[in-house]
């Protein structure tokens, strides 16, 4: 796959030797690709083989220049090395960076995968202030079908709206409700307005002849301003419009878009459904993002697809057992609303149309029973897998991974590659930071993070925005006490794991923060494992964890304790206390675990544990009848935490009859202390709860004093 570097103006020290051996190529410095040396890039796409070129800047004119050569077969692939590593006051540092870019750039594209499809055809609703809908509706009328959902007039109404013209559909009522998505929305209220909007005919003398003023321009009556004078009703007699007896109807309608320009949001999500939009429209045509998203409502008309970006095992899932919540964890994080609990069947359920992708919920999950499809956790380990290697090849140490969002985390990163460029006060992208955009940086968690740790990578950083719900960062803070609590259990010295917010400041003074964060973390020194991992990171987050730990265990600087204390929150190890004195050995804790931890022994009254399969998801403690389980976050190191282990036992219970064991002792005394006061269990009744099943009924129809069935004619 041949790789064509080009450096404008020499604004970038490359070395094309240094990088052609960390990638077994022979390359060529070029100083105006896109230019006069346009050849090159031609006879390179002649050639059949997929294509790198080290410059996003110029995408659409490359892609004019391949179309226009002839013979043109190959698959053309752009990288940007120099915001990201050859504008840095270190840049000349930087060729180990820029290798692993171009060398990550040479991976295949993620698999496919199935995909969500929605289809609009342009049915729009606008919610608000009557006045601000029409101001809108004005711009997207000739592309959208608009219905305005009034709720009054605003009082910076301008002149000429609401106008008198019933150029859309207009409708109003109470209690209106909302859900759905892009081609699907539902809208739910109450017709309740005495006036009847298609009957009227905007003559405004309602509103003239109101003593109350209860009447506005939006042809809605403010039940609470009015004092039932009727003159309205009067006045109205000709159009018969307005019925204060008319009854409430409950009313219901589909919609293919919604821009809610009302004061509180009908959809209360960080993520709100794709088709939902919502702003403050109080300065009319001029408020902050209306005309943008104007220009994306106009283009949602038609038919859209998006991956599929979650996989679902439900085998898996330690949610819920016996309408029993267990995790909750991917119920919690999810700022779409799209993840809720389905505890009768004992899953969760992930509504594809309402999913953004941001993967949180694969990366909470302690089982692995959802994983992120586009692109897979294996794909993502190779892409970092190659980055390390390449870059320890091209001679770089300390490497640190600064996982970014393709949006405003992207934009971050190109402005500070940009001011290191302008502004003698910027350093840029240090040199051993390789950034590496996620479309959602939730979307990779502590079994991604260990393994890049294992790889190679000295730390692991999180750019963050406002981009990312609250829930997000809780939840990335969670699992990166979590993995920092295991690397520092193990002996490496150090922090490893960073969640860096970008800055709310704007320009310069926003661009020197953030530029300072990331200096101070590329100068941290930690230990990391003596040789690089081999092993490959597999979709199953169990396995890809237990490969990373046995790496970094077998690599450990110290000796290693018998077991790691972890923090509470967002553990996917641990064990479990049982006590004693108050666990009667029901098993009803066995019948509950999703993962195998527990188990019974056949042979004997016993409760067994294996650490190793334990998720600490808490159906156990929460199933207990006796609450004689407590979960105990930690990570045992030693070789007993893969092999089954007694946590209780007791004497088995034997028939007082037949002298075979059918229960435990301390069950049967439970319930014998129990019973003990009841009137249906005493004298032989009370023995026979102390008997086998096949006693109990031996006893009954031997018994000379018992009445049987078959006594009765």
């Amino acid at each position: 796959m041949p790789t064509l570097i080009c450096d404008c103006n020499q604004t970038m020290p490359l070395q094309p030797q240094t990088l052609g051996a960390a990638l077994n190529e022979n390359l060529t410095l070029h100083s105006a690709l896109c230019r006069r040396e346009a050849g090159a890039f031609q006879k390179a796409v002649q050639s059949g083989d997929d294509v790198v070129v080290a410059c996003t800047q110029e995408k659409r004119l490359f892609a004019e220049v391949g179309q226009q050569t002839e013979g043109t077969t190959s698959v053309v692939k752009f990288v940007n090395i120099r915001e990201t590593g050859g504008w840095s006051k270190d840049a000349v540092s930087a060729s180990p960076k820029i290798a692993a870019l171009l060398a990550a750039a040479h991976l295949p594209d993620a698999e496919p995968v199935a995909t969500v499809t929605y289809k609009s055809t342009g049915r729009l609703l606008i919610v608000g202030a009557l006045d601000q809908a029409e101001q809108v509706a004005v711009l997207v009328a000739d592309t959208l079908d608009v219905t305005i959902f009034a709720q009054g007039v605003s009082s910076q109404a301008q002149f000429g709206f609401p106008g008198q013209e019933r150029k859309y559909p207009v409708i109003s009522g109470a209690g209106l409700t909302l859900k759905g998505w892009l081609g699907a929305f539902e809208a739910k209220w109450e017709k309740s307005n005495p006036i009847d909007l298609d009957l009227c005919t905007r003559c405004n003398a309602c509103v003239a002849v109101c003593p109350e003023g209860a009447i506005d321009l939006s042809y809605h009556i403010d039940s609470k301003k009015c004092t039932s004078h009727r003159d309205c009703v009067a006045a109205c007699k000709v159009a018969g419009a307005i019925d204060f007896g008319r009854e409430a109807q409950a009313v219901t309608e589909a919609f293919d878009l919604v821009l809610d320009l009302g004061a509180q949001p009908l959809i209360a999500l960080h993520a709100p459904p794709q088709g939902y939009f919502a702003l403050n429209a109080s300065a009319g045509l001029v408020s902050p993002g209306l005309l943008a998203t104007v220009v994306k409502l106009r283009d949602l008309v038609g038919e859209f697809e998006k991956p599929r970006f979650f996989a679902y095992k439900q085998k898996l899932c330690a949610h819920s057992r016996n309408e029993t919540i267990g995790c909750n964890a991917c119920v919690d994080i999810c700022s779409a609303g799209a993840v809720s609990s389905e505890k009768e069947r004992q899953q969760i359920k992930v509504n594809p149309n309402l999913c953004i992708g941001c993967g949180a919920c694969t990366t909470v999950c302690p089982t692995g029973a959802l994983t992120y499809a586009y692109p897979r956790t294996s794909e993502q380990g190779v892409r970092l897998k190659t980055m390390l290697t390449t870059y320890a090849k091209a001679g770089g140490t300390h490497a640190t991974l600064l996982f970014h969002s393709q949006g405003s985390g992207q934009q971050a990163v190109d402005a500070l590659g940009r001011a290191a460029r302008l502004q003698k006060t910027v350093q840029g992208v240090p040199a051993n930071m390789i950034p590496q955009p996620l479309w959602h940086t939730a979307s990779l968690g502590i079994d991604v993070w260990l393994s890049a740790i294992a790889f190679g990578a000295s730390q692991i950083a999180v750019l963050v925005t406002d981009e990312e719900a609250p829930a997000y960062l809780e939840g990335l803070s969670e699992q990166m006490a979590v993995a920092q609590a295991v690397l520092n259990g193990l002996g490496y010295a150090g922090v490893y794991f960073h969640l860096v917010r970008a800055p709310m400041l704007e320009g310069a003074q926003g661009l020197a923060s953030l530029d300072a964060s990331l200096q101070k973390l590329a100068r941290n020194q930690v230990v990391v494992p003596a040789a690089a991992a081999r092993f490959a990171v597999a979709q199953e987050k169990r396995s890809t964890l237990d490969m990373a730990l046995d790496h970094l265990m077998a690599h450990a600087p110290a000796a290693l304790p018998e077991a790691i204390e972890l923090p509470r929150q967002g553990s996917p190890f641990g064990s479990l206390i049982v006590n004693a004195d108050t666990c009667t050995l029901c098993l009803s804790c066995v019948s509950a675990c999703p993962a195998s931890a527990l188990q019974d022994n056949p042979e004997r009254p016993q409760l067994k544990f294996i650490e190793k399969n334990c998720v600490q998801c808490g159906l156990c403690a929460t199933t207990c009848p006796e609450d004689a389980i407590t979960l105990q976050p930690r990570l045992l190191l030693t070789p007993q935490r893969k092999e089954a282990r007694v946590l209780n036992e007791t004497q088995p219970y034997q028939c007082i009859r037949c002298s075979k064991p059918f229960g435990t002792l301390k069950a049967i005394e439970s319930m014998l202390g129990k019973l003990a006061g009841h009137a249906m269990f005493q004298g032989a009744a009370a023995d026979r709860l102390k008997m086998c099943s096949d006693c109990r009924v031996i006893d009954i129809y031997s018994a000379d004093n018992e009445l049987k069935i078959t006594d009765i004619r």
